[in-house]
């Protein structure tokens, strides 16, 4: 969860005074091992307590991710790919790495439209921390070419294609391709602030033409790659 931004004044005296509510724009962009992305994003917040310190709201956003030559493993369901498979607590479960297969993406480009949903906290006037995570939306991107592993064989699957749905339903019970940040946001004036990120990114492609048959029988045409990457965004609130 994130918050980005309250209407208040550099002050530590107007809190009291401060809107209960507030709206900004972001531009965030990081990078990883071979990849990287870029996010522009809109959020309404509400503010809580006798000091406005909460925040939480909602917003939309469009991240563009980017790499060459990444690898996406087995996407689900669930049951295959770890030791069990609670919500939430499926952060903890144990990988089964004996039930993935592999796909390497030449050339991945995805632009994931989402809602997203924010939580932070204003440590005092000018510091603030804060979450945000991808809710449900719709992905599009490049096709591309792409070399299929299994047992140590390999393969050539010519057209994988971004996963269309995203919906967060927890670790990997999601599907699509979903963005996360923590971050630190200064704020530089009454408008400005500058943040530091860390992105915990999935993103998915799917086969067209090769499956992925696991040992009950199940097949499995989605892979997703799980990057985590540092940044730097600039927000301007209104």
């Amino acid at each position: 969860f994130l918050a980005i931004l309250s209407s208040f004044t550099i002050s530590d005296g107007q809190s009291t005074d401060s809107p209960k509510t507030s709206s900004l724009v972001d531009f965030a962009a990081t990078i990883g091992k071979s990849q990287g992305s870029s996010a522009l994003s809109y959020n309404y917040n509400w503010k809580f307590g006798k000091r406005s310190k909460l925040e939480a709201g909602l917003g939309a956003r469009l991240t563009n991710s980017f790499g060459k030559k990444l690898d996406y493993t087995t996407a689900g369901p669930a049951r295959l790919t770890r030791s069990f498979t609670t919500p939430f607590l499926i952060f903890f479960a144990g990988q089964e790495t004996q039930n993935w297969d592999t796909i390497t993406v030449q050339r991945p480009f995805v632009n994931a439209l989402n809602i997203t949903i924010n939580l932070g906290y204003h440590f005092n006037a000018r510091l603030f921390g804060g979450f945000n995570i991808d809710l449900i939306g719709a992905s599009f991107g490049r096709k591309s070419s792409s070399v299929y592993r299994t047992n140590g064989i390999s393969s050539t699957e010519p057209v994988t294609k971004p996963t269309a749905f995203n919906v967060l339903l927890t670790g990997d019970h999601d599907r699509g391709s979903l963005n996360s940040e923590f971050f630190l946001r200064y704020q530089i004036n009454s408008n400005w602030g500058l943040r530091a990120i860390y992105q915990f990114l999935f993103t998915e492609y799917q086969t067209t033409n090769i499956e992925q048959v696991a040992f009950d029988g199940t097949r499995i045409n989605r892979f997703r790659n799980k990057a985590n990457n540092f940044g730097l965004g600039v927000s301007y609130q209104f």
